[in-house]
């Protein structure tokens, strides 16, 4: 049921408007305000799927309504109603973020289109963010410890900027998941995130695999191929296991960062690209660049920010926490009751020596899940943990 809040000091054009709604469609639940301050307080007070609001009145105008609505629910799409001399400033508003503008006295037909395209773009963001936060939670990072939470604040910095980042640390510690986080909470997260395993592609297909090929390129090169950099174009593309990257294609990536073009193999072109790069690894990378295995300019490149993921021994606190996560998370997979582990149970795996990390927890958890009794026991985790 659609709510609108219309913004308006002269009762009469209220009226009308209220008049015009209500008629078009019974389910409108239409409010009034006769001022911005008014209409400020019921923003603040309620959630409105569209705002028609006068750009002159007293006290609060339109347009700081619209600032301030902005900073508050920058969701509400918001319509501005111009008197003659206030078109100049109609059309600025739209620069501000105003979804339109109709003029006084208003227009039926133009006044009801307008409404009807707000209603439906407001609709598109509400699901737009449930299916995001749908998303995000496949790729939640779960913890409270301190390092879990200093992971976060850097996040939480890092997100909104371009800033190149460099994970490290051992494998199955979720190093993937502060990638997509960084991903999905900045301002590329509605371009692409292209993941790239740097240890699973040959060294002689990297090259390809990263910056493509024009046909004739070499043998199997049949026709003209984009890579992933291109594929991730106004995007992120994350750089998984790039210790393992041969020396050839390291010196591609660098020039990639240096100059924001690449160039297909077997192409002299250049190909502009606008992408975010984020890699992660579980090597040293200064021992590496020691023995002439990574490049020290393409480090330096890389880390500007470093995020240091620990291994799960050294965040056993959270383990609880994950316990409860896999649970829920594997009983809706399998569509069965979520069951219970005891106390005992809880302190044995805190106590386990996770050498696979967050990766065995899960499959330990899983394993108790289907072999354990209905609530799994001290005795469950002592029979099945260790298998």
């Amino acid at each position: 049921m659609p709510k609108i809040l219309i913004i308006e000091d002269e009762a009469a054009i209220r009226r009308v408007l209220v008049k015009i709604l209500s008629e078009e469609n019974e389910s409108y639940q239409v409010e009034e305000a006769e001022d911005g301050l008014i209409g400020i307080e019921k923003i603040k007070n309620d959630d409105f799927d569209l705002i028609l609001c006068d750009i002159k009145m007293p006290k609060m105008d339109g347009v700081e309504v619209l600032e301030a609505t902005k900073k508050i629910k920058p969701e509400i799409p918001m319509v501005m109603i111009s008197g003659h001399g206030d078109l100049d400033t109609a059309v600025n508003t739209m620069r501000m973020g105003a979804f339109d503008y109709i003029s006084k006295p208003p227009d039926l037909n133009r006044l009801l289109n307008t409404v009807r395209n707000a209603l439906d773009r407001k609709e598109l963001v509400v699901e737009n963010k449930l299916l995001k936060k749908k998303v995000s939670k496949n790729f939640e990072m779960i913890g409270e410890s301190t390092a879990i939470s200093h992971i976060k604040e850097i996040i939480e910095k890092v997100a909104q900027t371009d800033a190149r980042v460099l994970i490290t640390g051992p494998n199955g510690t979720g190093k993937e998941l502060v990638a997509h986080w960084l991903h999905q909470k900045s301002e590329r997260a509605n371009g692409p995130m292209i993941e790239v395993n740097c240890a699973a592609i040959p060294s002689e297909l990297i090259e390809s695999e990263l910056f493509g090929h024009v046909k004739g390129a070499f043998t199997s090169a049949v026709k003209d191929r984009a890579g992933k950099f291109e594929a991730a174009n106004s995007g992120t593309i994350f750089l998984d296991e790039i210790g393992d990257m041969s020396l050839p294609a390291q010196a591609k990536v660098l020039r990639a960062l240096q100059e924001s073009r690449i160039q297909r193999v077997g192409s002299d072109k250049d190909i502009k690209v606008n992408v975010r790069v984020v890699a992660a690894t579980n090597k040293d990378l200064k021992k590496e660049i020691a023995e002439g295995r990574f490049r020290e300019d393409l480090y330096h490149r890389l880390a500007v920010i470093l995020i240091q993921v620990p291994a799960l021994n050294d965040r056993r606190d959270d383990i609880p926490l994950l316990v409860n996560h896999f649970t829920e998370k594997i009983a809706s997979e399998q569509g069965t009751a979520k069951k219970m582990f005891s106390d005992k149970a809880i302190k044995l795996l805190q106590d386990y020596d996770w050498t696979g990390n967050i990766r065995e927890l899960r499959n330990v958890v899983e394993r108790l899940i289907i072999l354990g009794g209905t609530e799994v026991s001290e005795q469950d985790v002592k029979m099945f943990a260790s298998k």
